[in-house]
């Protein structure tokens, strides 16, 4: 596996030494290959116990001792090429957590078993693959491996669009995230709007579960997606007033049987497991501040009968065989105020030090059938502040304390963490 990251970015410099060339020697056309992408390296130090009993046996880790985390959440090489006539690709090969994408967890609830997991087929993921076609700037056609723009932070994922040393979680929680699924994809812009819309393989409530709603049930853990279901997906952006994003998007789509070896019982003939999501984000950003926010709202069809199928399932299915919620809710709102604005020479060297705060509340089991057992650990809020330095445009360096304040029967979880992060092309 290593072997072919190595060749991939090996590859990548190589073009990016061509294309860094021909500009040096005057050569007039601009390049039609773009190299880029993004990472983060992050630190963390948790005041609260990483028992797997935490939840279940709260009072005997109440004083437990402190653990600490480095990771390399995302690291992403991107490269996209021009045809011309209009025609363009672009791909993301993504490196989650340092390594592979198969990890062997402790399983909350469940006896502390250790698992094996795969997230997804294949040893490296490929976020992104896609080929457009461009008929004018209000219509553009694109196939392939898409991103699915449903919330904030499937839309604005690179570690420069948010203030949190990782993801905004909430909707990292509730939400595949990045979510990237194989479809079709009609975007545009015009005046003031930028509208997309998305037709889609369904996702699969096998891997639904009580902690994460349908986060894990994008991708495939097969060779292929498979496609009983379809989805669609959209997203509309408004930018009238000068430094305000205004965004609606949305996902409807089918997902039960949309797995191998579905079942053909008489109990499950009518379950569709439809699944229907609707989320407002917005940003601010003028006057040296800016304010983030979001509020997503996620049904599901039939939850009952997909819980009852799920725990049934044979122990070596890709399923969690968890119990899965009827309704998901995701909020929250950030603002950081860039204090370098105040200082003239820290203003002519584009450094920006942003103060900044957050707060947000999420639910994967917002709400549940009568039958089904409602994990209220599964509900939290969580608040947070730090500071973001921007000693360039592409590089930050985030600091921030936060806390997750759980119901009164569990501890909180406050925690430290600091981390390094980069964005851009690295070819124009």
């Amino acid at each position: 596996m290593m072997k072919k990251v190595l060749m991939f970015v090996l590859c990548a410099t190589m073009f990016a030494g061509v294309a860094y060339s021909q500009q040096k020697e005057g050569t007039e056309r601009k390049s039609r290959l773009t190299l880029g992408g993004y990472g983060e390296a992050v630190m963390t130090r948790n005041f609260f116990s990483d028992k797997y009993m935490r939840y279940t046996d709260a009072e005997t880790y109440k004083d437990a001792d402190s653990h600490g985390r480095f990771d390399l959440p995302h690291v992403v090489f991107y490269i996209g090429y021009d045809f011309g006539k209009g025609w363009t690709m672009g791909a993301e090969l993504e490196i989650e957590h340092g390594g592979t994408e198969s990890a062997v967890e402790i399983e909350e609830e469940e006896g502390g078993e250790y698992e094996a997991e795969v997230e997804r087929g294949g040893e490296v993921a490929l976020e992104q693959f896609w080929i457009q076609k461009s008929f004018s700037k209000a219509f553009n056609l694109r196939m392939g491996h898409i991103i699915v723009p449903v919330g904030a932070t499937n839309q604005y994922h690179l570690p420069t669009e948010f203030f949190t040393v990782y993801r905004p979680e909430g909707e990292s929680t509730i939400f595949p995230c990045t979510w990237h699924e194989t479809g079709v994809s009609l975007w545009g812009r015009t005046g003031d709007f930028r509208y997309e819309l998305q037709f889609l393989a369904g996702l699969d409530s096998d891997r639904f579960g009580r902690k994460g709603w349908i986060n894990g049930a994008a991708g495939s853990p097969y060779e292929f997606k498979i496609a009983n279901s379809y989805a669609g997906a959209f997203r509309l952006d408004n930018f009238s007033v000068p430094g305000l994003r205004l965004s609606l998007s949305g996902y409807i789509g089918n997902s039960f049987k949309n797995t191998l070896g579905a079942t053909e019982a008489k109990k499950y003939e009518d379950v569709t497991g439809t699944v229907m999501i609707g989320a407002f984000d917005f940003m601010y950003n003028a006057h040296n501040l800016i304010v983030r926010g979001n509020f997503d709202y996620g049904h599901l069809s039939d939850s009952k009968l997909i819980t009852q199928y799920n725990m049934s399932m044979r122990k070596d299915s890709p399923s969690p065989a968890q119990a899965v919620a009827s309704d998901a809710i995701a909020a929250g709102i950030e603002a950081g105020y860039d204090v370098f604005s105040l200082i003239p020479d820290m203003r002519e060297k584009n450094q920006k030090l942003f103060l900044f705060g957050r707060y947000e509340y999420y639910d994967s089991m917002y709400k549940t059938e009568e039958t089904i057992q409602d994990y209220d650990w599964c509900g939290r809020q969580r608040i947070a502040a730090g500071v973001n330095y921007f000693p360039m445009k592409d590089i930050v360096i985030k600091g921030e304390y936060s806390i997750g304040l759980l119901d009164s029967k569990y501890n909180n979880e406050p925690s430290i963490s600091i981390g390094v992060a980069y964005s851009g092309f690295f070819t124009r």
